[in-house]
């Protein structure tokens, strides 16, 4: 009898044991805690840049940098790039895709269906996606953050700042259709507001300069919102713009650091932040990527280019009155 309950004991602590073993475990992965996680980047730009870093650095507070292998890929703005990149993270068999961009997210989510892909730079997912009647969780194996700010918002500081004007352009790039959705809803605010507006899109890089230039000669005052090709050629739209001079109205600050008057924007650092958290969560299994919502982010600020508000004779201690703060364009 003594010899049964010895038996009987040692089976218990087995089984206590191998429970709290189990226990422990329990949202580490099956254990694993090292990484392996691709990024894949549009293209070099303050706002992308910054959404990037991050993206490592939560990672990294999270995770620890020693636990954590980043494979940080830039497809340089061209399309055929993000497939060569998406195909060599799945090769690798990564843990987790970071898409920085609409055009890296699709890329990515074309790629595979199985390893988790986090967006960010992404305006709109239910557009990126091709998902009708979006309800905030794709329900496979992407999710990410928004960089969609309050649109009405920024169409209204054309409004504000610019009562006299009468005809709006839009310019944005037609590729783009997360571009097209912000169109649809700026053009359908100010058209109720009694403003006339024209949209003036370019395909790629090649043809900024004609369309600017029309969109310009054409326009009191221009809008172009979070658009990836527009901020990888920014500058080349404010060297046009000097040529037909038209203030401008962005949708983010990268591109109104370099030729815009103001804009309603999102910290892209917190943004990446955001969705460096988001992965971590995964990669411990603490949450599963297709049930996660999109994040938004949290903060939204109005700031004001002071070099190209002295070109067209704005009152800046007026808009600083009005809570907008500069940017810092050096």
């Amino acid at each position: 009898m003594k010899t049964l309950k010895k038996i009987l004991s040692v089976v218990l602590a087995l089984t206590l044991c191998a429970t709290t073993l189990s226990l422990l475990s329990c949202g580490k992965d099956n254990g694993k805690d090292t990484f392996t996680v691709g990024i894949c980047q549009l293209a070099p730009h303050v706002a992308l840049d910054a959404a990037t870093q991050g993206f490592i650095d939560a990672l990294n507070a999270e995770l620890g940098a020693e636990n954590v292998t980043i494979i940080n890929k830039n497809a340089s703005g061209e399309i055929p790039n993000f497939k060569t990149i998406v195909s060599s993270f799945v090769s690798q068999n990564v843990d987790l895709i970071m898409a920085n961009a609409t055009p890296a997210l699709q890329a990515a989510y074309a790629a595979t269906e199985q390893i988790p892909i986090l967006g960010t730079s992404v305006t709109e997912y239910g557009v990126a996606l091709g998902i009708e009647n979006f309800s905030g969780v794709t329900g496979t194996n992407v999710s990410g953050t928004s960089d969609l700010a309050p649109l009405a918002d920024q169409a209204q500081m054309i409004i504000d700042l610019f009562p006299d004007a009468q005809n709006v352009g839009i310019l944005y790039c037609s590729s783009e259709a997360n571009s097209k959705y912000q169109v649809e809803v700026v053009k359908a605010f100010l058209e109720s507001k009694g403003k006339t507006v024209k949209t003036f899109s370019f395909s790629d890089s090649n043809d900024v300069i004609p369309v600017t230039t029309q969109a310009a000669q054409e326009s009191d005052v221009l809008y172009i919102p979070t658009d990836n090709v527009a901020a990888s050629n920014a500058e080349t739209i404010r060297n046009t713009l000097d040529n037909n001079p038209t203030p401008v109205i962005t949708g983010e600050e990268g591109v109104c650091k370099s030729c815009g008057v103001a804009t309603l924007t999102i910290d892209y650092y917190d943004l990446g932040y955001a969705t460096g958290l988001m992965a971590a969560k995964i990669l411990k299994g603490e949450a599963k990527v297709s049930e996660m919502p999109i994040e938004y982010a949290p903060n939204f600020t109005k700031k004001y280019n002071p070099t190209i508000c002295a070109e067209f004779g704005i009152d800046t201690a007026a808009l600083e009155a009005q809570g907008y703060v500069a940017i810092e364009t050096n």
